[in-house]
């Protein structure tokens, strides 16, 4: 897939484009579904593009703490959408600035310069500045660029909404079956093995510290069934148990994600890998004593087993 970091307005495009307008952020049900109208309207001549934006508007204009994390990353949007058919993904740096562009101005100034065929996008979209404008209004303007506009209606799940906003509370209240119904696949994060305490190695549980994930939300603390795989051309899976949270019983400082791996051995330092959120077996908790907590994990994975059919 081809990536164009977009700070003001895009370059110029001579190959006909359809578009979809989007942060795309987790991938979920709902923008699938505007993924599928452009393969549906798009022909042997066009090119499938995304134009995205790097922040959501309530962090960078709001401060929102909320919105400052993600679902997924500019690389895992990258791979989703390559998969999806997606050949050009217009990384747009979302600013203060930015968010002053006005619907005329962005469509006639910014759109205008990427030869649209077809723009589309989800029912609820609002654009320019102050959100000035919504989906009928980019329809119009659009007209003057001599590019149609596809307003597909949002996926609904149980009567509400399918949304980014209702996928991130999940994962924040460590409800992993819900943010799977929503994904249409497992909550998953991607980073790289790295070297740590090796405290789970002296209590008879190695675990993989997964690093480098600061930009995704943070799944609830707790003890999760999962699954790890590794990231190469032949991925392989583990059914794994998770921890995930500031381990208390052990003093713990700071957020981590550790994965121990079932019925595995091997060394995976500073290897890519993706783990995945199946469901929430248990929160954190602050053991008394180092004895109780060995004796909780070797219940979890027994909890786990016997879930799994192992």
């Amino acid at each position: 897939m081809e990536m164009i970091e977009v700070q003001g307005q895009p370059p110029h495009n001579s190959e006909p484009v359809v578009l979809i307008i989007g942060k795309m952020d987790g991938v979920h049900l709902g923008h699938q579904s505007l993924l599928q109208e452009a393969e549906r309207l798009a022909t042997e001549e066009d090119k499938i593009a995304v134009y995205g934006f790097s922040d959501h508007p309530k962090w960078v204009l709001r401060g929102d703490e909320s919105f400052k994390y993600s679902l997924s990353t500019i690389e895992d949007r990258q791979t989703r959408l390559e998969q999806f058919g997606v050949d050009r993904y217009y990384h747009v740096h979302f600013t203060k600035e930015y968010a002053k562009t006005s619907p005329e101005e962005f469509v006639l100034q910014h759109l205008n310069r990427l030869n649209v065929r077809h723009v589309i996008v989800g029912e609820d979209f609002r654009f320019g500045k102050g959100r000035g404008s919504d989906a009928e209004g980019l329809a119009e303007l659009c007209q003057q660029i001599g590019a149609g506009v596809s307003i597909v209606p949002g996926v609904q799940l149980h009567d509400r909404k399918v949304s980014s906003t209702d996928i991130r509370t999940h994962v924040t209240q460590g409800r992993m079956e819900a943010a799977q119904a929503m994904l249409g696949r497992p909550f998953e994060i991607t980073g790289v093995v790295e070297k740590g305490e090796q405290l789970g190695r002296q209590l008879g549980f190695p675990t993989l510290n997964v690093g480098g994930i600061d930009e995704y939300v943070k799944v609830k603390p707790g003890v999760y069934l999962g699954l790890v795989k590794k990231v190469q051309e032949a991925p392989e899976y583990y059914y794994t148990l998770i921890s995930a949270g500031y381990r208390p019983t052990v003093n713990g400082d700071s957020y981590k994600v550790e994965a121990y791996l079932l019925d595995f051995s091997g060394d995976l330092y500073d290897q890519k890998v993706t783990v995945q959120f199946l469901r929430h077996m248990r929160d954190e908790e602050n053991f008394d004593g180092m004895d109780a907590l060995i004796e909780q994990m070797h219940q979890d994975e027994k909890n786990a087993r016997a879930i799994l059919g192992l």
